[in-house]
């Protein structure tokens, strides 16, 4: 019997963030606002919102061996989340991601990947034999394609269950695609990897579709407000979004990830656990940040009974 141990393998982030009116156009600057740092990173992220939603995780990535990677470090530990096979890079420094948000909350962000682009299959292999009892192995595309390759074939031909959140954006192969139980884009990787534009619910159906018909066993496609598109053994379910006053979108997907991850290894279905997902990400849209934005599970709790 394998464990209920989530295992998330990704990048790690410091976001320097800026508060603007507006995004600014090509060749435009704009005076901004307030401005703080704040641990990223969409691997970073999903790790920590496994951890505050009441997870058991193991996160693998690299950082730099600089003052972010070891605040990172920290609080990781602080977090509860299991460490041991986070890596230094002494020759990368750790990765940044410059964001600007807008008043209506929506962002811009630019990514140096820097040791995140350091993370290769040969740094995977000492912890392949916690990936062989795992419940679940969850990645993003911020680290190297072909260290992701290599994880979904391992974790595929040991039936552990894969969660691909394909951000950013990038066309996948097909092969990589058929190692993959769910994958979770959002309408912008949905329209790329499935050729359709998704612009809302009935557009979404088709890319996921496509996607399905890729070789990808179930498909979860993001909405933003309007929730979320599922396609699980042949039938679609549209699950609602919460509407909530929005103040800044980053890591909303994260969250929604490690959401989805933590549900599934408690053993519930799919749908059921994409609500669970839907639910966690309004809350933290409703404030500013990655990582500092993201709920614990008795915020989660709360939530659900005042809704009740």
């Amino acid at each position: 019997m394998k464990s209920k141990k989530i295992i998330v393998v990704g990048s790690t982030n410091m976001d320097m963030v800026v508060k603007t009116t507006h995004i600014p156009a090509h060749g435009e600057t704009v005076l901004g606002g307030s401005f703080f740092m704040n641990p990223g990173g969409k691997g970073a992220n999903q790790a920590v919102a496994v951890a505050r939603l009441g997870g058991d995780v193991i996160f693998i990535s690299k950082m730099g061996n600089d003052v972010f990677g070891k605040q990172s470090f920290q609080l990781f530990d602080e977090e509860g989340i299991d460490t041991k096979y986070i890596l230094s890079d002494d020759d990368l420094p750790s990765g940044v991601a410059l964001i600007t948000v807008d008043d209506n909350g929506e962002n811009s962000i630019v990514v140096a990947p820097g040791a995140n682009a350091n993370l290769l299959p040969a740094d995977i292999e000492r912890a392949l034999t916690e990936i062989d009892q795992a419940s679940i192995i969850l990645m993003q595309l911020e680290i190297p394609l072909q260290t992701v390759q290599f994880v979904v074939q391992y974790a595929s031909s040991k039936g552990v269950k894969v969660i691909l959140n394909p951000a950013p954006a990038t066309l996948l192969s097909s092969e990589l695609l058929r190692g993959i139980d769910i994958i979770t884009p959002n309408k912008t990787e949905a329209s790329m990897i499935s050729g359709i534009e998704v612009t809302d619910m009935e557009t979404a159906k088709g890319a996921a579709s496509a996607i399905h018909q890729m070789g990808v066993k179930n498909v979860v496609i993001t909405m933003g407000p309007l929730g979320a598109m599922v396609l699980e053994n042949g039938q679609f379910y549209i699950v609602p979004a919460r509407l909530v006053e929005t103040v800044d979108t980053t890591a909303a997907g994260d969250v929604f990830n490690g959401a989805l991850a933590v549900f599934l290894s408690e053993g519930k279905e799919l749908v059921e656990a994409v609500g669970f997902s839907c639910e966690a990400a309004a809350i933290s849209v409703t404030r500013m940040g990655a990582q500092s934005s993201i709920p614990y599970r008795n915020e989660l709790l709360m939530q659900q009974l005042q809704l009740t």
